[in-house]
């Protein structure tokens, strides 16, 4: 059986643009008595906590002060699979909305609220990658 990858912030890891976390019960109940990997692309960025919001505008992520924020984002990925590489992994449950983790929406990169569809950076390599992701908003 192989491990469950989870966005650290579901599981109240303080690692959220604004120091805070997501906590989830039904991420803690999803993955109890599993292995579970913990882990957030955005802090292995270097961008560090608190950091300035960020989404993603015709494909690059942008901070809320507007500055091109893409490879730092971009980096946080390529940390996190060289962290996964060589696990067996069943699933990741991610952060809804996020510009690494959101699996079925991200916030449109002109800071208003709006969503569009689409998959954070994270998200994708995962799907990419063959890991079947799940948006905590869809866990039973």
């Amino acid at each position: 059986m192989g491990k469950i990858l989870v966005s650290a912030c579901l599981l109240g890891d303080n690692c959220k643009y604004n120091g805070g976390n997501n906590y989830s019960e039904k991420t803690a109940a999803f993955t109890a008595g599993k292995e579970v990997i913990r882990i957030c692309p955005e802090l292995l960025s270097g961008l560090g906590v608190p950091r300035p919001r960020a989404e993603i505008r015709d494909g690059i992520v942008y901070n809320e002060k507007g500055e091109n924020v893409h490879r730092f984002f971009e980096l946080g990925v390529d940390r996190a699979m060289e962290r996964i590489a060589g696990e067996e992994i069943d699933c990741a449950v991610l952060q809804s909305r996020s510009p690494s983790c959101g699996v079925r929406q991200v916030y449109d990169g002109r800071f208003s609220g709006t969503l569009k569809d689409g998959m954070g950076l994270f998200a994708q390599r995962l799907k990419d990658s063959g890991i079947r992701v799940i948006d905590v908003a869809d866990l039973d």
